[in-house]
């Protein structure tokens, strides 16, 4: 479907490794994957865009997708925001307040490696010519089918990221950094790490994030046959985990909603 936005009504930290793997894929290639609900990617997109109506429909489309959308709360703090959130991919527009999108991606590629996608009303050529040069991975001009911006999001991750594993082996987490091949979870308090039952009971948290999940549910994808464990065993292993969060000051972060289960809490997003 193409977006019927009239845009005539429209006023107008350091580099990090291109290949850390943010990412889930329950088990399957993305390559061979075509529903979108099938797909459980975990990647960040920062989405660079004045215009608050095409912004809210893009990062809505996003979501669908399970892609975690962000956005600008100061056009003059664009670097700043970049390197406090580390997004994945960036979606930038030219015609932005205060400087360009070009003076932007000639910043943001100072600081960093991050993939980065031209979405302009401007047809020229030297628009196009220039954003190449910049460092830009592609350019999209509006008005667009969503179908070929999704399709060009994924290739360009799929291309960057390498993102056919079958599992994640990292992931981020209220500044922290969770590590599924070692048991491990980093911040800068220090490491903690974790058994395995602590580390599946916070992989299955952090996968359904600001959802309450249900003890049943978290017995049943711990235990073969939930049938041989007490209740009082989840409790057990739940609050030992809580209390090595506490190192590192995350403890809170793992809620006990009485009578229906536990959360894993996010800390608020940049851009609501």
């Amino acid at each position: 479907m193409i977006y019927t936005i009239n845009y005539r009504k429209i006023a107008k930290k350091h580099r990090y490794p291109l290949n850390h793997a943010q990412y889930r894929t329950a088990g399957k290639s993305l390559t061979n994957i075509s529903e979108k609900s099938v797909v459980k990617a975990l990647f960040k997109i920062l989405l660079i865009e004045d215009d608050t109506t095409l912004f809210h429909e893009i990062k809505e489309r996003l979501l669908q997708w399970s892609y975690d959308v962000y956005g600008i709360t100061d056009f003059g703090k664009v670097i700043e925001e970049f390197t406090a959130i580390k997004p994945d991919l960036v979606i930038i527009d030219i015609q932005l307040p205060k400087f360009d999108g070009f003076h932007w991606c000639r910043m943001i590629r100072s600081h960093s490696n991050v993939p980065i996608i031209f979405l302009s009303s401007r047809d020229h050529p030297t628009d196009m010519v220039m954003s190449m040069q910049l460092g830009a991975d592609d350019f999209i001009q509006k008005p667009f089918h969503f179908e070929v911006l999704i399709a060009k999001i994924q290739a360009i991750l799929r291309r960057v990221y390498n993102y056919n594993t079958e599992r994640m082996k990292l992931k981020a987490w209220c500044g922290a950094t969770v590590d599924y091949e070692n048991n491990t979870v980093t911040n800068d308090k220090g490491t903690i790490e974790l058994t395995k039952n602590e580390l599946l009971i916070l992989k299955h948290l952090l996968e359904k994030k600001n959802k309450i999940v249900s003890r049943t549910e978290l017995i049943k994808s711990l235990w073969e046959d939930e049938r041989f464990v007490s209740d009082n065993t989840l409790t057990v292993n739940v609050n030992r985990l809580r209390k090595k969060l506490d190192e590192l000051g995350l403890g809170r972060f793992i809620e006990t909603k009485v009578g229906q289960g536990y959360i894993a809490k996010e800390e608020a997003a940049v851009y609501d």
